[in-house]
């Protein structure tokens, strides 16, 4: 099989011509190596390969995806024996002790690992530049972010490595590697996917693991075999009334859909993302469906307080973790991650668990809102890809950083008000994803628009929780209407 003949098919694609013997696993392995191969020195996706494995001894027939080239997202994905390092260099010694359940469903599918890619220090920004690995570049424009945290995944598969590759999204880390890089994203509702079984909830709930991918059929498909509970998980959701891999067969029901485009956070968003969004509403209209421009009545404010309280609890407790386990030493960690760790240990705890019951008021808000509309249409993000590098820290933020964590200063911090300024300066070009995160409702990024200079723009829609099978009702449906595949071609890399 020749590269640019593999780069054609989506997953679901290349398991039925294995099946019919168009070509055999083997083959298709060998086409996905030899395209990581050639890209991945100039896109830095994947760091931890794993080309050399043997393919499995056996592929059932009846996996819907067996023999599919396949990537894990180097964190909270875990396989035995392997490297989980989270991105970062505290991390860098350890090793997984057991498949999670993302990874044993991977391999009921029939996927057939190859790697895991790339990812920010703990997943905590919307780029992936790490310390321990370096910049991961966007294949349409190299000079560009690919975003994150799941940036590795988000640029494997718009570079044609594999077809759909692991992701996670605990603040829009699913839905912005898919608005930068053209990519399909949804992230799953809140218990749709299993933590398990070494955890009860990525993020107090906040996080939910799933794919970027290609095609909407890939996201449906994975999705049936990522979904439903193990035993002990804390939140456990009702299944869907149907495969999500026959839903997306049938049309959706003419859909009533609130438009909105102002930031939660009231900063700037760039006229090609506003764009996109009107241009998809008068496309649906066109499509029969019903757009009103309406959004959710919430805080904006107090979301991003309270997101920013998610990463202070979360951040501090996993420094705690790794210098308990591996040792590790606060100067492992990269600078930015330890400010938020010290801001973390130093949040009263009334504080933080009032944070936490203010995700009751946001859900409320998001339901009394569906109540009216059956989905929401807004940008995946408020501003076009950034350059690498251009969200470093300043040297003069640097400095104060280090003088704070020299003064332990974290209580002035907190009173100070600064921490409201961190939350909208971290939040300011991705201010619309953390809504269905704290509220725990799906929320997929499709890849409807391009700008002028070819750059890939997405849209976002949310849903009730429980409600995916809307959500990839109506992508197929833009799929089929608004093809994105074509524009593959046109990756630089």
């Amino acid at each position: 099989m020749k590269v640019s003949d593999y780069r054609q098919y989506d997953a679901v694609g290349l398991a039925e011509g294995i099946r019919k013997r168009d070509f055999s696993a083997d083959e298709v392995r060998k086409a996905a190596v030899a395209r990581a191969q050639e890209v991945n020195p100039e896109i830095n996706a994947i760091c931890h390969p794993q080309f050399d494995d043997e393919l499995p001894g056996s592929m059932s027939d009846e996996a819907m995806l067996s023999g599919v080239p396949f990537l894990l997202k180097d964190l909270a994905q875990e396989q035995a024996g392997k490297p989980c390092t989270y991105g970062s260099q505290a991390l860098k010694s350890r090793v997984a002790e057991r498949d999670s359940s993302y990874v044993t469903r991977a391999r009921k599918a029939g996927l057939v690992l190859l790697g895991r890619t790339a990812t920010p220090e703990l997943g905590l920004k919307g780029v992936t530049e790490s310390r321990l690995w370096g910049p991961t570049r966007n294949p349409w424009d190299t000079r560009l972010t690919p975003g994150g945290s799941s940036g590795g995944s988000g640029a494997a598969v718009a570079a044609g490595i594999v077809p759909m590759a692991g992701a996670n999204d605990g603040g829009g880390s699913i839905r912005i590697p898919a608005a930068y890089c053209g990519l399909f994203g949804l992230k799953p509702s809140r218990g749709r996917v299993s933590a398990g079984p070494g955890m009860g909830e990525h993020w107090t709930g906040a996080s939910a693991d799933h794919v970027v991918s290609r095609s909407v059929r890939d996201s449906a498909v994975m999705l049936d075999y990522l979904a439903g509970p193990e035993a002990g998980d804390p939140f456990v959701i009702p299944p869907p009334a149907a495969p999500y891999a026959s839903v997306i067969k049938q049309a959706p029901k003419p859909l009533r859909i609130g438009v909105f485009t102002a930031s939660p956070y009231n900063g700037e968003v760039a006229p090609e993302c506003v764009e996109a969004v009107e241009s998809t509403a008068h496309a649906l209209e066109n499509m029969g469906h019903k757009i009103e421009y309406a959004k959710p009545d919430f805080d904006g404010m107090a979301l991003a307080r309270c997101y920013l309280g998610l990463y202070f609890g979360e951040v501090s407790a996993t420094m705690a973790q790794a210098a308990k386990r591996f040792g590790a030493k606060d100067s492992d960690f990269e600078l930015d991650t330890r400010l938020i760790g010290m801001l973390g240990r130093t949040l009263p705890l009334p504080d933080y668990v009032q944070m936490r019951q203010q995700w009751n008021v946001f859900s409320r808000a998001l339901g009394l809102f569906h109540q009216s509309y059956d989905l929401y249409l807004c940008p995946s993000t408020g501003q076009l890809q950034p350059a690498i590098g251009a969200l470093d820290t300043p040297a003069h933020l640097q400095v104060v950083s280090r003088l704070m964590l020299l003064l332990k200063a974290g209580r002035l911090v907190h009173k100070s008000g600064v921490v409201d300024q961190l939350a909208l300066e971290s939040l300011a070009l991705t201010p619309f994803t953390q809504l269905a995160n704290l509220t725990g409702t799906p929320a997929m990024s499709v890849p409807l628009h391009w700008t002028a200079k070819g750059l890939p723009v997405g849209v976002q829609f949310g849903a009730p929780h429980g409600d995916e099978a809307t959500l990839l009702q109506l992508a197929a449906q833009l799929e089929s209407v608004l093809p994105w595949w074509g524009r593959y071609e046109s990756v630089a890399v």
